[in-house]
């Protein structure tokens, strides 16, 4: 069974779901509080080509910071590199939960999409 690395918030209740989720199936993971310590370049660059270069399924468009800096309007301008850089400089702006393992890339929480990456991996 292949590690993976979750970045959750602590106060999140649909983080607080997948953890609930990966443990009842006994999966091995390390846990990540995505404000103190958000994804690198290299892992967002990861799940940007899992998402089939889809940037807009890497935000938290609900999310304050999101909305604070009206990246709606923003983000069509920006390159892929500056996007990224937005991300990998506040956890707060990247959708959660956030799972990266070795042949395994989730954003969100979707039930039978994660049991499904999950049985192949």
């Amino acid at each position: 069974m292949s590690r993976l690395t979750a970045y959750l918030h602590p106060k999140c209740s649909t983080c607080e779901k997948a953890r609930q989720w990966l443990r009842k199936r006994h999966r091995a993971f390390e846990e990540k509080d995505i404000r103190a310590t958000p994804p690198s370049l290299a892992e967002l660059r990861t799940m940007l080509a899992a998402l089939g270069g889809k940037r807009g399924g890497l935000f938290n468009t609900s999310g304050l910071e999101y909305r604070g800096q009206g990246l709606a309007a923003r983000l069509p301008g920006l390159s892929d590199p500056e996007a990224l850089a937005l991300l990998a400089g506040s956890g707060m702006l990247v959708k959660r939960p956030f799972v990266l393992g070795p042949g395994v890339a989730l954003v969100g929480f979707d039930e039978k999409a994660w049991a499904a990456a999950l049985a192949q991996a």
